[in-house]
């Protein structure tokens, strides 16, 4: 990800969680994803104890009037393959299997899908598939997350 793009994300973020702050303070936004140009949309994804549902996606949507006026604005719950993008994301899903991309390449790699066995605030340790391990960076992180799995994950998925 580029430095232009990471630092309009990270504008955008701690924009849209100083509004959530006081309107919704128990609402976590997750990650944001902008897509599309001349146009642009902006995807909010959060998330609550008790999970997130179609009246809260609505009344956080009606609550970022400044954001509507600038972007197409979608809000929508992490889903079961849930986005990682801070260590505490990270910390919550240890033991779950995880898809990783790296911005730039590790040990000759980009993309890493294996068990989350540690996690910090700096990097995670991924155990691969063919039993080695993986420590990467979370500085250099593209994107990430939770593998989900019909047949193991029954409970509809780990919440932190």
């Amino acid at each position: 990800m580029g430095v232009v793009v990471r630092e309009k994300r990270e504008t955008l973020e701690k924009e849209v969680e100083a509004a959530l702050a006081t309107r919704f303070p128990d609402v976590e936004l997750v990650d944001v994803e902008v897509r599309g140009q001349p146009v642009s949309t902006l995807t909010l994804f959060i998330d609550r104890e008790g999970g997130v549902d179609l009246d809260l996606c609505a009344a956080v949507s009606l609550a970022l009037e400044d954001l509507r006026e600038r972007y197409a604005l979608e809000v929508s719950s992490p889903g079961l393959d849930r986005r990682l993008r801070k260590p505490r994301h990270f910390a919550a899903q240890i033991g779950r299997e995880v898809a990783v991309r790296m911005s730039e390449p590790v040990e000759g790699r980009r993309n890493f899908r294996g068990v989350l066995a540690a996690a910090d605030q700096h990097s995670i340790t991924l155990t691969l598939e063919d039993g080695t391990s993986a420590t990467l960076p979370l500085a250099g992180l593209g994107k990430a997350h939770v593998v989900y799995n019909h047949a193991t994950d029954r409970d509809g998925g780990q919440r932190e």
